[in-house]
């Protein structure tokens, strides 16, 4: 078994027959499956680099803006509402000086 933290939070990788399992500590010293039979047939090095990887894509850190999608507004009246963009977010990682815009699906 290894352990690693990201963002303050402690992850565990052991071996589970084939593959590998990742846990995560949670603040009352329980344990949280994060996933299971994980990267079988590699060697604990290589399976802790991609649990790390894996980690940082479930968990990441910042945050999701969702701007107004001011050109598709719906028209009630002359009541004119704006909703929310939500096929173009913005990420705002915490720990990088910039945001970032995913590539579109």
């Amino acid at each position: 078994m290894s352990t690693f933290k990201y963002n303050d939070t402690e992850f565990a990788v052991t071996a589970a027959g084939q593959g590998w399992d990742i846990t995560r500590t949670l603040p009352d010293g329980s344990a949280a499956l994060v996933g299971t039979g994980l990267f079988a047939g590699m060697g604990p090095a290589e399976a802790q680099i991609r649990a790390l990887a894996l980690v940082k894509a479930i968990y990441p850190v910042g945050i999701k803006v969702v701007g107004p999608d001011v050109a598709h507004p719906n028209m009630i009246g002359d009541l004119r509402i704006v909703g929310p963009d939500v096929t173009h977010p913005n990420f705002i990682y915490w720990d990088k000086d910039s945001a970032s815009c995913p590539a579109q699906l």
